[in-house]
């Protein structure tokens, strides 16, 4: 239903601009010029070509940040990675401290000595 009052808004305004704006124009495209076109043609045409182009525009901004996301999170998991193995020696060196405090404390014997 939303697009169909989009589209009745759109070809109300379409038909306004036809309307009111038929005075024949020459354009000039580089080296060639295009003469009697009506006015109304140019400026859908202009709105037309800026539409195109600020989608392209959109387009590499969000592959761009796209890219620069998927970066982002690689490196993001990649110290988690890191973390959670440092988080594991840290345990392991703290049972294997508790394990060295409660030993009982024992001399190296040297059979050899004196």
């Amino acid at each position: 239903m939303l697009i169909l009052i989009l589209f009745l808004v759109i070809g109300s305004i379409l038909a306004y601009v036809s309307r009111y704006n038929l005075t024949p124009v020459t354009v000039n495209v580089g080296p060639y010029a295009f003469s009697s076109i009506p006015l109304f043609y140019v400026i859908i045409g202009s709105v037309i070509t800026g539409l195109v182009l600020s989608y392209i525009i959109y387009m590499v901004h969000a592959i761009a940040t796209s890219f620069t996301l998927r970066d982002k999170d690689h490196t993001i998991k990649k110290e988690k990675n890191e973390i959670l193995e440092l988080t594991k020696r840290v345990h392991q060196l703290e049972l294997e401290n508790e394990k060295l405090k409660h030993a009982p404390h024992i001399e190296p014997r040297d059979r050899n000595a004196l």
